[in-house]
């Protein structure tokens, strides 16, 4: 019978099925950061347990690290207290750690692509909710609880219940000024924000096709912003072209067994899905959320939502919540609305071609006065190949702040916060209440180049308007 990718993989992965109807599966890749692992070893030690595949598990530094200080001590002690920690437990347990000091520390979720670590056909895991996005390298992978993390390190298994598997089908040309982050915003406000509950999304059609592994890294990125627990585009050419060479890919004959090994795994043509969703891609348009999650989006010329247009009293109640966190008038247009903060970084749009469209845009123009405008690569790598290309100085030029690699301002478990009620433009993937480090600090999440309207102009804009793109 014909199988999709996630069916797959899940079978190859699949230890036993557990007397609870969940699966025992072999993880084949574990991910680990300063935050959700020091709880796990502290467990590890209590149970006298050592890590049983320490190959298989790799780590850095990117949640609390600061992105306006490289060198130790740093001033927080509680980020210097978490870095000491995840040197001993990876010195003490055997696993390789991208510390700052190894030129390839970053965002997990970008150190794991661009060393070779993930890779098609397997199963990743990790203690952040964003580890969907290995997913567009034809793997399974999807955040875990510290837990999980424990049992993975003790085991290399952990328990899951097998999820269903919806197909997205995103056909069509987008049109000018329409990127990957458009993309998901678009899914999720169709879909909804629990629309993906109990799914894997398998991500496909012409746009995903042509899109770039960056590309297809931000949309799998916000596959649990939609519900989906994991989220993934099936390997093709675009995939091995990306691998081919990195640190830990494979070399020689081995290249040769892995990429034959990897295109099996791709869904078969005829198998069943639990769903099936066709999009037209010429329906999407830039976007940008006006409330208080990823799902309460509009596009750049829309309205903001009235409670009178509700179709739900659920639905009403929560756009008058949204409303009332984020001081935006009911019904009025957001393009215009004034922004305090401009951020381009993290998982979701923290990547080389993420700058590059930024700078080629920017060059030569100047951040509006008042606004402050941090960049922040999402690697060292990252950061390293930007000041090859000069990225770095045109953005600084233009008047952001060209910080260190980390996740910075997305979620401020770090120095980069929101301050009172400032508004954030964000190329990040979230929008909750206090996300951005300010219990009353509000976000508008939206691709890199809408982020650099805003930036330049003050206000939120159509960056096909300000930059003529077209």
């Amino acid at each position: 019978m014909p199988e999709s990718l996630f069916q797959k993989v899940w079978n190859a992965h699949a230890v036993r099925t557990l007397a609870n109807g969940q699966t025992q599966l072999l993880i084949g890749t574990h991910l680990i950061h300063e935050v959700t692992s020091p709880q796990a070893f502290g467990m590890m030690r209590d149970l006298k347990l050592k890590v049983l595949m320490p190959h298989r598990t790799f780590a850095t530094v990117d949640h609390i690290v600061p992105t306006d200080q490289f060198q130790e001590p740093y001033r927080d002690t509680l980020a210097q207290a978490m870095m000491d920690e995840i040197r001993k437990n990876c010195a003490e347990f055997g696993i390789t750690f991208f510390d700052r000091a190894s030129g390839k520390q970053g965002i997990v979720h970008i150190v794991g692509p661009e060393q070779g670590i993930t890779q098609p056909g397997t199963t990743i895991a990790c203690g952040d909710s964003h580890t969907s996005t290995h997913g567009a390298f034809g793997a399974i992978a999807f955040g875990i609880g510290t837990s999980q993390v424990r049992d993975v390190l003790a085991t290399q298994t952990m328990a899951l219940g097998r999820l269903k598997v919806r197909r997205i089908e995103v056909y069509g040309q987008l049109r000018p000024g329409v990127y990957a982050k458009d993309v998901i915003l678009h899914i999720i406000r169709q879909l909804g924000v629990n629309g993906g509950t109990g799914y894997a999304y398998e991500y496909a059609g012409e746009v995903f096709d042509r899109f770039s592994m960056e590309e297809r890294m931000t949309v799998c990125n916000m596959s649990i912003e939609g519900g989906a627990r994991a989220g993934y585009v099936n390997p093709d050419e675009t995939t091995l072209a990306y691998l081919k060479g990195r640190p830990y890919s494979p070399k020689g004959a081995d290249w040769d067994a892995a990429v034959a090994r990897w295109k099996s795994f791709a869904s078969d043509a005829g198998c069943k899905y639990d769903d099936v969703v066709r999009i037209n891609a010429a329906d999407i348009a830039p976007s940008v959320t006006w409330g208080i999650n990823p799902g309460q989006g509009i596009t750049i010329n829309e309205n903001v939502p009235s409670p009178d247009t509700a179709t739900s009293e659920d639905d009403k109640a929560g756009i008058i919540e949204a409303l009332a966190y984020m001081k935006l008038p009911a019904g009025a247009p957001i393009k215009g609305t004034k922004i305090d903060v401009a951020f381009l970084g993290s998982c979701t749009n923290g990547r080389l071609s993420d700058f590059q469209e930024v700078a080629k845009y920017v060059k030569g123009r100047k951040v509006a006065p008042g606004v402050k405008a941090i960049a922040v690569p999402g690697s060292q790598i990252v950061a390293l190949q930007c000041a090859k290309l000069g990225l770095d100085k045109i953005l600084a030029e233009a008047g952001f702040e060209w910080r260190e690699a980390g996740c910075s301002m997305c979620l401020a478990m770090n120095p980069d916060k929101l301050i009172g009620d400032q508004l954030c433009a964000s190329s990040s993937n979230r929008n909750f209440k206090g996300r951005q480090g300010s219990t009353t600090g509000r976000t508008l999440l939206m691709s890199p180049v809408m982020v650099a309207a805003a930036a330049i102009t003050g206000r939120v804009s159509d960056a096909r308007e300000v930059f003529g793109v077209s």
